[in-house]
């Protein structure tokens, strides 16, 4: 949503978030120009707000899986997906710890 400059994915998944059954972790900017796609970034250093994706996902009952998205090529793609899984270990441990 955060891609297509439309709207909040958090008050989203509010809404329609007992019918998740699987979710993909990507993160990103706005787009700065009408029609245009925003820009899509490594997890944590966009808009979505992970860590309060996750929580809500945990307050929801989510107990699925995280899938990790990201969508370039090469050794940046492998560094961004090794330190995404790491940030949502880290998430997850928080909310575990209560």
């Amino acid at each position: 949503m955060i891609l297509y400059g439309s709207g909040d994915p958090i008050e989203a998944l509010k809404l329609v978030g007992q019918y998740v059954v699987g979710v993909h972790c990507k993160d990103g900017t706005p787009p700065t120009e009408p029609d245009q796609l925003g820009t899509e970034t490594p997890l944590g250093e966009g808009d979505v707000g992970i860590e309060r994706f996750v929580r809500t996902l945990a307050d929801l009952g989510y107990a699925g899986p995280l899938t990790i998205e990201r969508e370039i090529t090469g050794e940046q793609q492998k560094a961004d997906i090794i330190a995404a899984r790491r940030l949502l270990e880290q998430i997850r441990d928080q909310i575990l710890a209560g």
